[in-house]
């Protein structure tokens, strides 16, 4: 069997997309370890990646020069009003699409085309390529951004026009897939009813990373700590979170001596955050890492690990980290919205709470922090949804039917 594996993202750190990237290559090696894996990596900027940790036979990288020209500039302040199509946006296009052209791709038996970010450049880069009629195309996130749910992007004819760009890249698509049951769903009503969106969740393989940066690992200072790494962005609610650990360390002096809560954030609010708890010593907000430092300090000083999934009313995203935590076997505390896609994975109440209920992240926190003051013991939060068995049952359900 021979796969190819068009990537435009498998970077080591700073996105959550070459994490997954990388491991579902990883991944794949395991489920087919006599199968041909080639990979063209399609990347906007030169960067140190470690491709030889990838178990794959051949990658062959490009480097984009995506500067765009000034009268191309000039031209679509003027364009994009009138026309409702941004000639920035199809001219980053057309440099994919001039790569893509050119792939030998009719010997092989299946095609992936993996998105990266907001834009899906890679995806929309082939929009009118035969290679689409033997892809199957896979979407990190929605597109476009209006139909990222805690977007705030508003509906306008030019998010229109690139939704009709995007049904008609689905519509010539062999198959198309997504991380997440409900993203899945939502994409298909979307681009095309009758044409089925799979899914195919993340996967995290520890072998195709070298992790052994531990420079920046804060070392514990407390018995119990608990951890959140990531972006506030989305609806991502991070103030009741500590709003419902302040008040548990008021009230326990037990826990106010024998845990400590490190958030290592970025984004919006971050300042204000940093601001509002400044005098809280249990509280202690530090600069992001690089993903070896980060997944250290997860996997080794870390006894509670957070999500904070999209919200406020609806997440149809599966978090990029989740199949990483899943692998720690460490207690992680998830804060939902009513309607989301871990909802559906995690399902000992335990380890969930409400988005914006403070009472009841409260509640299951405590619980938490008390099992962990006592034990240390190997928990499972995520089951069996990660496992070897489930990916491959996802995958050939994908290969079989596309």
């Amino acid at each position: 069997m021979k796969f190819l594996i068009l990537a435009q993202d498998l970077r080591l750190s700073g996105t959550s997309e070459g994490i997954v990237s990388r491991s579902f290559l990883g991944k794949l090696r395991q489920i087919y370890p006599e199968a041909i894996i080639d990979v063209v990596y399609l990347k906007q900027y030169d960067s140190q990646d470690e491709l030889h940790l990838l178990p794959v036979d051949s990658i062959e990288t490009h480097v984009l020069n995506l500067k765009i020209p000034f009268i191309t500039k000039w031209l679509n302040k003027i364009y994009w009003r009138i026309f409702h199509v941004s000639l920035k946006e199809e001219y980053i296009h057309n440099v994919y699409s001039s790569k893509i052209s050119k792939v030998d791709y009719k010997k092989y038996d299946h095609i992936f085309i993996r998105s990266a970010g907001l834009e899906h450049e890679i995806i929309l880069g082939c929009h009118n390529l035969p290679i689409l009629k033997n892809a199957i195309v896979n979407f990190h996130d929605p597109y476009p951004l209006f139909w990222y749910p805690g977007s705030r992007t508003k509906l306008t004819n030019l998010e229109m026009f690139r939704m009709k760009k995007m049904e008609e890249v689905v519509s010539q698509a062999k198959t198309c897939c997504s991380s997440a049951h409900y993203m899945s769903n939502d994409l298909q009503f979307l681009y095309d009813a009758h044409k089925k969106f799979y899914t195919l969740p993340h996967q995290y393989v520890k072998d195709v990373f070298n992790l052994s940066d531990t420079n920046e690992v804060r070392s514990k200072q407390k018995k119990v700590t608990i951890s959140y790494h990531g972006s506030l962005m989305f609806g991502r609610n991070v103030e009741v979170l500590l709003d419902a650990y302040k008040s548990l360390i008021e009230e326990n002096l037990n826990f106010k001596e024998n845990t400590e809560f490190v958030l290592r954030m970025k984004g919006d609010g971050v300042n204000a955050i940093k601001a509002k708890f400044s005098n809280d010593s249990n509280i202690i907000i530090l600069d992001t890492l690089n993903f070896s430092n980060s997944s250290n300090e997860q996997i080794n000083i870390a006894d509670i690990n957070i999500i904070l999934e999209n919200g406020p009313i609806y997440c149809n995203i599966l978090v990029g980290k989740a199949a990483f935590l899943a692998a720690t076997c460490k207690p992680v505390l998830t804060l939902s919205p009513e309607r989301s896609e871990l909802r559906n994975v995690i399902l000992d109440e335990k380890y969930i709470a409400g988005h914006s209920n403070k009472e009841e992240i409260k509640n299951k926190l405590e619980y938490l922090i008390n099992n962990r003051l006592i034990s240390n013991k190997l928990v499972y939060p995520f089951g069996d949804y990660f496992s070897d068995d489930n990916f491959k049952t996802s995958l050939n359900k994908i290969l079989n039917n596309s």
